[in-house]
């Protein structure tokens, strides 16, 4: 019954994206959809997407439309069709292909958009919540399967709504998770000689190049009830921000957290606000890239051909925040 269910989903995805052939298919979900869920610490539940339906929901999403590689030398054009970009089965798809498309060569916010043309060898699919819904402070969650092999780079994040402190990375760069060439060798993984971490991170400080992050990776561990790899499973990753404090979890596990003693920004004088830039609202972005300066520097390097198609499939987002603590949000937090 849940392998029908896995078929069914994934055919009415094909069919919506107009790719059903042989040579085209991207891999299915590896188990079907379930309830997630917290612990009761008094998060409540303030927006949701669960992927129902059978189009994206646009008063929550609205698509990028790009092909300036996100500043990272990214090989792809993100762009608004339902090959790439698609909710089918209880799922969003983000999916990736092969196959140049010339678009936007800066990025939506920039001032002189879509400015000269670029062309890209890939396209992929990208959404964000900005300028519909943005927050200060909460958990936020999603449970996603991730795309495997080496150049894939999906992401989970977070960036400021209005940049109150000024431009990249002055206002900020919440990265809920990132993962980088899923199955490829690994030459620095503790416990495997494959690729099987995922990782959480935040962007701060100066203007380029002398901004600077900090980061903490984590190994993907096997889920009760799924089959397969670890790094083919579906994970559940999840911050809980508030004030001066961000802890980063993945299914259920916090694994790391960076406090405000560990960021600053050059805008704002530390003595004056020791938050900043994490004291703003940030909207949220899910995006599949393919290759770019971290992927292909690491592991097997460069993009391997065969990771084209494949998707980042996403089973939920959910925000909650602090219904006793709005003002800070710690008081739903785990004691330090």
């Amino acid at each position: 019954m849940l392998e029908n269910m896995r078929t069914v989903g994934v055919v009415m995805a094909f069919i919506l994206a107009a790719c059903v052939t042989a040579e085209t298919a991207v891999s299915q979900p590896s188990t079907a959809k379930v309830d997630g869920h917290i612990s009761d610490r008094g998060w409540d539940l303030v927006w949701a997407d669960e992927f129902d339906g059978d189009a994206l929901d646009r008063t929550k999403w609205s698509p990028e439309v790009s092909c300036w590689g996100g500043g990272n030398e990214e090989r792809q054009c993100y762009i608004d069709r339902l090959e790439n970009v698609s909710v089918a089965g209880g799922y969003l798809w983000l999916t990736a292909r092969d196959g140049e498309w010339t678009g936007p060569g800066v990025h939506m916010e920039h001032p002189a958009y879509p400015g000269a043309s670029k062309t890209k060898p890939y396209t992929s699919g990208k959404v964000r919540t900005r300028d519909l819904a943005a927050w200060k402070y909460g958990r936020i969650e999603g449970r996603m399967e991730l795309p495997n092999g080496q150049g894939a780079w999906p992401a989970f994040w977070m960036m400021p709504q209005s940049s109150v402190h000024g431009g990249w990375p002055l206002s900020g760069e919440i990265d809920i998770m990132e993962a980088v060439n899923l199955g490829a060798t690994c030459y620095d993984c503790a416990d495997s000689d494959v690729e099987n971490r995922s990782s959480g991170a935040i962007h701060f400080g100066k203007r380029p190049p002398n901004n600077t992050h900090v980061s903490e990776r984590r190994a993907l561990t096997s889920v009760a009830g799924q089959d397969g790899m670890p790094r083919e499973q579906f994970h559940t990753f999840a911050v809980e921000w508030g004030e001066g404090r961000i802890d980063w979890f993945v299914d259920g596990d916090r694994f790391w957290t960076a406090k405000a003693e560990d960021w600053f920004t050059d805008a704002v004088r530390k003595s004056e606000n020791p938050n900043a830039p994490f004291d703003e609202d940030f909207y949220l972005m899910l995006n599949f890239a393919v290759g770019g300066k971290w992927p292909e520097g690491d592991n097997e390097r460069g993009i391997d051909p065969s990771v084209i198609p494949s998707a980042l499939i996403v089973d939920y987002v959910r925000v909650y925040q602090c219904d006793a603590d709005l003002e800070t949000g710690r008081a739903c937090m785990f004691d330090d």
